[in-house]
């Protein structure tokens, strides 16, 4: 399956930021800042284990429940 990474990190962005852009801008920079590059994903990235489990603890830490 590809495509899950993307989908992962816009579900934690939209539940965090309430589609406040500028919340949005905020939380894009925390999960970079974990280790993660939102913009370096798309649809099309394939699904990296190592990737998804860190995009997991984000969430967590961030109070972000995600279905995978």
């Amino acid at each position: 399956m590809v495509g899950k990474i993307k989908k992962m990190i816009d579900q934690i962005i939209s539940e965090k930021s309430k589609q406040d852009p500028k919340l949005s801008h905020t939380i894009n920079a925390k999960i970079c800042m974990k280790g993660v590059i939102p913009k370096k994903y798309d649809e099309n990235s394939p699904d990296d284990p190592v990737v998804i489990e860190k995009l997991v603890d984000i969430a967590k830490e961030l109070g972000v429940r995600i279905v995978v």
